[in-house]
């Protein structure tokens, strides 16, 4: 199925989801039955060619075609016992026991009588941002579910106790009630599909390609018809969490995760890995992250942040509703919280020592990257070194690395003087252009939008990011006056720019995979970046980059990255390529894919040239 169908599907799930629920409901019930009556269909075929052929056998009629539908029916019926009880793999982290959270563990079981739910039979402790429930069946497809609910440590430190319990609300509120036993059980059963599929993708038997192929045609009909009833799981858990601990809470409480989950991946990640420039011996993150999580924003990215997650758009790749829309369904602003005064982590009987054991896991798990990345990072230096030798005497080239080196370095660096120096050198040079855009300050709004007119009117490969630049800057109330004109100009030439990133983003992505590529033209501290980033990717065993070269735009800069993901389902995978390929360090637009289906492990092995990174053993 393609995305136009899928889309179009999701739609009209949601049309009738709207204009009868509960009609809806049964429907997505039915079809949900229908992968189970897959495998009990295939089941009961099996149990009947056996039958058949013993009762044959009996008789003395055996030959060598019943010998071979035996065959085929034992085959048939082990693989569908595998479906039956299929295991889902417990989350990550640290069980926690009641005595390790009492606080913890008192507030869930508040929450559970006030809902009337069913209890959470394990609570773990992780090292993400984030919090989730999940239900895993307990005996296979037909089995009860298991409740787990997983808390990342850094989310206890950045919001008081308030606020993280309407977050825990809002999760459990996923099990509630009828509702959420049909929300519940559907979770169940795809979660339940992605793993079977897995394990037939590595069966090669008459079973396994009848399965593969029934379900490339029914999984993504599922997920589609599915779509609005997930959705309207996430409106209804938040609308409980509003009624347990207030809608100002549960509002302050998404403000807050929005802007400090931005900072925590795109401010304290780069600085903390930055630190390898000079430790040589991994340094544990979570005691740092502490005293920074629970500290207010900074002004102007808080205000970015929150501006960059109310401009996203609801679509079909998530299920989550974005944060204007579910801000919207509260009848609540979009504004600012006040920000939390204290953390969560007193719900814990010891943070120390929770702190503590994060930390060391950390260290021993990166132990490795650490080292491969200190060791980059002292060759950054040691460029940066030699540059600024040459200083007075260095190209407009040599300028613009020497300001990414220091950059690098240190992502607060004034490196201002070296793009100005470099454009003395060569007035219209791109690089220089955009490195002295990022370095002015946003407040200086007339000279920030000169250098990006120039920029935009010098270089073709770069007006998409120009117009895009000068039209947040222009939206940014706190960054001056509005100017309607100005406005109205960029985000035409903003348009214009999109038009032509969506030809050349098209033809990256319906061209075959391995047509039209060439050798990574990434020079050594483009490769380096890219390193660090996959590096910090802990999900990515081994990774490959071809160029792509494209028809309609020879001089833009375009990759495919390959990527060899062990451990996740396709669902994942999925999720973290299209992440990758909005954050990975690449000086052009990228394609991400996985080893897989398609392109195959072998194909990337024989026809991406060669490796650019693997992770090693720490």
């Amino acid at each position: 199925m393609d995305r136009a169908d899928f889309v179009h599907l999701v739609r009209l799930s949601e049309h009738a989801s709207a204009d009868d629920s509960q009609g809806y409901r049964r429907g997505v019930a039915v079809f949900a039955a229908l992968g189970y009556l897959w495998v009990i269909a295939c089941m009961a075929l099996a149990v009947g060619i056996i039958a058949w052929v013993l009762l044959s056998l009996g008789h003395g009629r055996f030959n060598f075609t019943r010998g071979w539908l035996l065959l085929f029916a034992l085959g048939l019926l082990w693989a569908t016992l595998r479906a039956l009880w299929v295991r889902l793999d417990e989350p990550q982290g640290v069980r926690l026991a009641p005595e390790d959270a009492p606080q913890l563990f008192e507030g869930l079981d508040r929450i559970r009588r006030k809902i009337d739910g069913p209890p959470v039979h394990h609570v773990y402790l992780d090292g993400e941002f984030n919090a989730s429930i999940r239900q895993l069946p307990r005996f296979g497809l037909f089995g009860g579910a298991v409740n787990y609910l997983s808390v990342g440590l850094p989310l206890l430190m950045a919001l008081d106790r308030r606020r993280l319990l309407s977050v825990l609300a809002h999760e459990y509120g996923h099990l509630r009630g009828n509702h959420g036993k049909l929300s519940a059980w559907i979770y169940r059963t795809r979660l339940s599909w992605l793993k079977l599929d897995a394990n037939l993708q590595n069966d090669s038997g008459v079973m396994a390609l009848a399965s593969q192929a029934f379900f490339r045609w029914y999984f993504p009909r599922f997920a589609a018809k599915t779509f609005a009833l997930a959705r309207q799981d996430e409106y209804e858990a938040d609308r409980i969490s509003a009624r347990l601990l207030g809608p100002d809470v549960a509002a302050a409480a998404l403000a807050e995760i929005a802007v400090k989950s931005s900072w925590y991946a795109n401010e304290f990640w780069p600085a903390h890995w930055a630190r390898a420039a000079t430790e040589a011996l991994p340094a544990g993150p979570f005691a740092a992250m502490e005293v920074q999580l629970i500290a207010p924003v900074a002004p102007e990215l808080a205000r970015e942040a929150l501006r960059g997650a109310l401009r996203r758009v609801s679509d079909v790749d998530d299920t989550h509703p974005v944060l204007r829309d579910r801000l919207d369904a509260l009848d609540e602003k979009a504004v600012l919280p006040a920000w939390s005064a204290k953390s969560a982590l007193g719900l814990l009987a010891d943070r120390a020592r929770w702190i503590g054991h994060f930390d060391a896991e950390w260290r021993r798990t990166h132990a490795s990257d650490w080292k491969q990345h200190h060791a980059y990072l002292l060759r950054v230096r040691q460029r940066a070194t030699a540059l600024a030798a040459g200083a007075g005497r260095n190209s407009a080239d040599e300028m613009v690395e020497w300001a990414d080196c220091e950059r690098r370095l240190d992502a607060r660096a004034d490196v201002r003087g070296h793009y100005e120096r470099a454009l003395q050198v060569t007035p219209d040079h791109a690089g220089a252009l955009r490195g002295l855009a990022q370095t002015l300050p946003a407040k200086d709004r007339p000279a920030r939008l000169a250098v990006l007119d120039r920029l935009h009117e010098s270089s073709t490969a770069t007006r998409w990011w120009a117009a895009r630049n000068a039209v947040a800057l222009l939206e940014d109330t706190d960054a001056g006056p509005h100017d309607e004109a100005a406005l109205k100009r960029w985000r035409e030439r903003m348009k214009t720019a999109e038009e032509a990133e969506q030809r050349a983003w098209e033809e990256i992505t319906s061209t075959p995979f391995f047509s039209q590529i060439a050798h990574h033209d990434l020079n050594d501290f483009e490769l380096g970046e890219l390193r660090a980033d996959l590096v910090r990717c802990k999900a990515v065993a081994r990774a490959w980059l071809v160029r792509k070269n494209l028809r309609e735009f020879p001089w833009r800069r375009a990759y495919v990255v390959f990527l060899e993901l062990p451990g996740l389902s396709d669902e994942e995978r999925w999720n973290l390529c299209r992440e990758l390929e909005q954050t990975l360090s690449l000086p052009g637009a990228a394609l991400v894919l996985w080893a897989g289906h398609s392109p195959t492990l072998a194909e990337i092995e024989q026809q991406a040239f060669a490796l650019i990174w693997a992770r090693t053993a720490g």
